[in-house]
């Protein structure tokens, strides 16, 4: 691991940590101020919108101006959003702190782009997937921490202690050095089309678009199900988000080597298990388990980006990844609006539900991508 992936891969195992300590617990903060089921699953919807609104945007700035000014802009902008949401004291500021902290999310696509063409000597998935890896690994810390300080100090603290991560965090990546155009692999390649002009893509896109909404549509409100179901405290839930960051770092060390088409099935056998878990679970264990499965999510998230890369020209990179990360906002916007519906009508409905969801899906996959290797196979 080169220099520049290292800092990155530090830098977010910091943010992990602080994001670690405040996301898990938004619902329950966002219950806390009064706000409902739906309304919660509005607030979730807000920081979709606030991304998707800038994944493709960003996708293009980065290829056009180069990745690392707009990854620091996120990072700044990111810690800033935190310092509101932490200093506020009404339900609308924090929503508006919520929303920024959304809108951070434009970081997806330069970074992607920038640990893609600063990858060394490593696979385009694998090099996605540590610095991913470091991010939860930091995120496992961050729930347990967080949880007994809620318990303790309230969750007010939570965010104060975040926020000061996050400066730390942001420090660490301004070391970074610029990208110096292409990875060497990739200056012979063929001329580019425009993604637009792209069917196989596309097609993929429509295709991880599905399968995402599939995928986040069980998680948003497993915190308020512990804590109003299963009658868990913070301390208890926090414990078990760590379970579904462990989950998410094991799956990039471990999977992320495989063919990236059964890295993306796998996940979402993942998530179906997560489904059973909290379906047919009675015990704090169980729950567990089924949280690590959640890590099946971030493990699509890679093999989608992945899965692009194959299908277009190196220099499109970043917009690509940018319409890539905009379906899957736009799944964050629509799924927790359903979810919220999902359990103000019955809490155990959301994985009922997600589980019918997520075997269509897989289904699909399964049957797109044996038809594509059929008609590779005919061709040959």
């Amino acid at each position: 691991m080169n220099r520049n992936l290292l800092l990155v891969t530090l830098s977010l195992g910091v943010w992990g940590v602080g994001e670690g300590f405040f996301l898990y617990f938004q619902p329950l903060y966002l219950q806390q101020w009064g706000a409902d089921p739906l309304l919660i699953g509005g607030v979730f919807s807000i920081m979709g919108l606030a991304s998707a609104l800038t994944q493709i945007p960003a996708g293009y700035l980065s290829d056009r101006f180069g990745s690392r000014t707009i990854m620091w802009a996120s990072w700044i902008f990111g810690a800033l959003a935190t310092w509101v949401m932490a200093l506020a004291n009404t339900l609308p500021v924090f929503i508006v702190g919520v929303a920024l902290y959304g809108l951070t999310g434009f970081v997806m696509a330069p970074l992607n782009s920038y640990i893609t063409n600063m990858r060394g000597n490593l696979s385009i998935g694998r090099a996605l997937s540590i610095p991913s890896a470091a991010f939860n690994l930091g995120a496992v810390l961050g729930p347990v921490m967080g949880g007994i300080i809620a318990d303790r100090l309230g969750f007010k603290t939570v965010y104060l202690v975040a926020a000061v991560l996050f400066i730390i965090s942001t420090a660490i990546i301004f070391f970074v050095q610029n990208q110096t155009g292409l990875h060497h692999e990739d200056q012979n390649s063929t001329a580019q089309t425009g993604l637009l002009r792209n069917p196989r893509f596309l097609g993929f896109l429509s295709l991880a678009g599905i399968t995402l909404f599939a995928l986040y549509l069980p998680q948003p409100l497993i915190p308020n199900f512990l804590q109003n179901q299963q009658h868990l405290n913070s301390t208890t839930i926090g414990i078990l988000a760590s379970f579904g960051s462990l989950g998410s770092a094991l799956s990039m060390f471990f999977l992320s080597h495989l063919n990236f088409i059964a890295g993306f099935m796998i996940s979402q056998i993942m998530l179906m298990a997560t489904c059973v878990f909290f379906l047919e679970g009675k015990s704090v264990v169980l729950f567990g388990v089924g949280y690590l499965f959640v890590g099946g999510y971030r493990l699509c998230r890679a093999m989608n980006l992945a899965i692009t890369r194959s299908l277009i020209h190196p220099s499109e990179t970043g917009l690509a990844y940018g319409m890539v990360e905009t379906v899957n906002a736009a799944m964050v916007i629509v799924a927790p609006i359903l979810a919220g519906f999902l359990y103000k009508t019955d809490p155990y409905s959301i994985y009922r539900i997600s589980l019918i969801l997520l075997i269509s899906a897989f289904v699909i996959n399964l049957i797109v991508f044996s038809l594509v290797k059929i008609r590779k196979v005919r061709k040959a």
